[in-house]
């Protein structure tokens, strides 16, 4: 894409809603560009960028909301709520989830996930640009949905996707495309299935603006921050969508121990058995300087937006907000 932006990830662990929009103008003065949110088990997605839209002109953006939790006309509404608040400064990103979130959470059905993107992706392509909207897919029918207060900016959309099949789909059919959990060295081989996708519908694939969650840990190395490390390397590798896509990615041998161990319940040996080489691959860790190495590393390797999400293991409430406050001020790009 070309344009490389800095950006936060939203809301910042420690604070509230309350407090995130005079942090967002700091971080705006420091050359944060963006503001991403992510929608999982604490906040809504749109919440957190309403407080970032209503008080600086940074670009906010979803990352992503899910396209099974909220229906097409629901996710069209709420996409062009955002986008009043910040008129052409709004991205949706969208997204599949994992099953834990759809099923076991949701009581839904983790169903054609690749399918269901593809068809939310056409449908908001449509809906948001004030058409009367008949469609009908294989996940899911409207039949003549129109928004009545539609935006007067086109907004762009992006696709999270992790394997092949997703990757080309953003390609094919979004402005964007967002990724997580991968490493710097992965993401060429992610850039590369993206633009295969937008070749393949006639699209230039620098058009693609490719964006990425990055885990950043403030704290100092310590057996404590070593074994929360392995454990959230544990939470997210053994959902199975996070798990196969480590297997394309070539992890296979590397984390099967880890793998095995949690499949027969050995949680402390699962936790053991997370390689050290994956910690420094998938986490970005180490002094101030180490880190913004780091995310230069995979800016260098085709991401055009990395959106930092900080987090920390201090558990005293306001040295964790000092902790990450620290970390927004010296992981900026006026600090360079």
């Amino acid at each position: 894409m070309g344009e490389k932006r800095w950006a936060l990830s939203v809301p910042l662990d420690g604070y509230s809603l309350t407090e995130l929009g005079p942090i967002a103008k700091e971080a705006e003065k420091l050359g944060y560009k963006d503001a991403w949110s992510s929608e999982v088990d604490a906040l809504d997605a749109f919440s957190p960028l309403a407080a970032v839209a209503a008080n600086t002109q940074m670009r906010v953006g979803t990352a992503i909301v899910n396209v099974y939790t909220r229906g097409p006309a629901t996710l069209a509404s709420s996409a062009a709520g955002l986008n009043e608040l910040a008129p052409g400064r709004f991205v949706i990103g969208i997204g599949a989830g994992s099953q834990p979130i759809i099923e076991q959470w949701n009581d839904g059905k983790f169903r054609k996930p690749l399918t269901r993107v593809r068809e939310m992706a056409l449908f908001l392509r449509q809906a948001l640009s004030g058409e009367r909207v008949v469609f009908e897919g294989e996940t899911f029918r409207v039949n003549g949905f129109r928004l009545s207060r539609p935006p007067a900016e086109r907004i762009p959309i992006h696709v999270a996707a992790l394997r092949a099949g997703m990757l080309r789909a953003a390609g094919e059919v979004a402005d964007g495309c967002a990724l997580n959990w991968l490493s710097a060295e992965d993401v060429k081989r992610s850039v590369g299935v993206i633009h295969e996708g937008a070749r393949s519908a006639g699209r230039n694939p620098e058009d693609i603006e490719v964006t990425a969650r990055l885990f950043v840990l403030i704290d100092e190395p310590s057996e404590s921050t070593d074994v929360f490390l392995r454990r959230l390397i544990n939470t997210y590798l053994n959902v199975p969508v996070y798990r196969a896509f480590h297997e394309w990615l070539g992890r296979t041998e590397l984390l099967q121990p880890m793998w095995d161990a949690w499949a027969s319940g050995d949680r402390k040996q699962a936790v053991a058995e997370v390689p050290s080489r994956v910690i420094d691959d998938l986490i970005i860790h180490g002094s101030a300087e180490e880190r913004r190495e780091h995310v230069k590393r995979y800016m260098d390797a085709g991401i055009d937006t990395p959106f930092l999400q900080f987090f920390t293991t201090e558990q005293d409430p306001q040295k964790k907000r000092e902790l990450i406050l620290k970390a927004v001020r010296e992981m900026s790009p006026s600090a360079y």
